[in-house]
């Protein structure tokens, strides 16, 4: 089993309160929009992994992809920041996400929260919304799940405070 700390759209600010909530994570998961200064904290507290947003500049494109497919504890995960959500997916993956979809979808860039299972693909969309301060949204939110034997479980969203 593995505990999973997610997070999008930081927007180079990093809320100590982060590091409390994902103490117990094995990994730290961040679906864009780092902006400065956040990358290298997360990565030296727990594993990290990410994709880059729109916002991000060079340094965060050269060690983290668009796109991250990968299995963990055998749930098929995809990440990417600009990636929609059912029945709305972006132009750039939904020919893939309806002929090969994963078990789970993570995207963020809307700085809007949400969990969605996608009846048709039987895949769970998770957005975890925005834990920065810059857009529009009004509270700084966090998820935090579980993966175990195939399943996604025990998950929690966390509210940082209002932007």
């Amino acid at each position: 089993m593995k505990t999973i700390g997610l997070l999008s759209d930081t927007h180079g600010y990093l809320d100590e309160a982060v590091f409390k909530h994902f103490e117990q994570c094995d990994e730290i998961w961040h679906a864009g929009d780092f902006g400065a200064d956040v990358a290298e904290p997360l990565a030296a507290f727990k594993p990290l992994r990410g994709v880059y947003g729109n916002i991000d500049g060079r340094t965060i494109r050269s060690e983290y992809p668009e796109h991250l497919r990968f299995n963990c504890e055998e749930v098929d995960v995809w990440m990417t920041h600009i990636g929609g959500y059912p029945n709305h997916y972006a132009p750039n993956v939904k020919k893939e996400i309806y002929t090969k979809p994963p078990m789970l979808f993570i995207s963020g860039h809307s700085h809007i929260l949400k969990v969605i299972y996608d009846e048709k693909i039987k895949c769970l969309h998770i957005n975890p919304g925005a834990a920065g301060k810059s857009g529009w949204h009004k509270v700084r939110t966090l998820i935090r799940f579980c993966i175990s034997e195939e399943k996604i479980h025990t998950l929690a969203v966390i509210e940082l405070g209002n932007r």
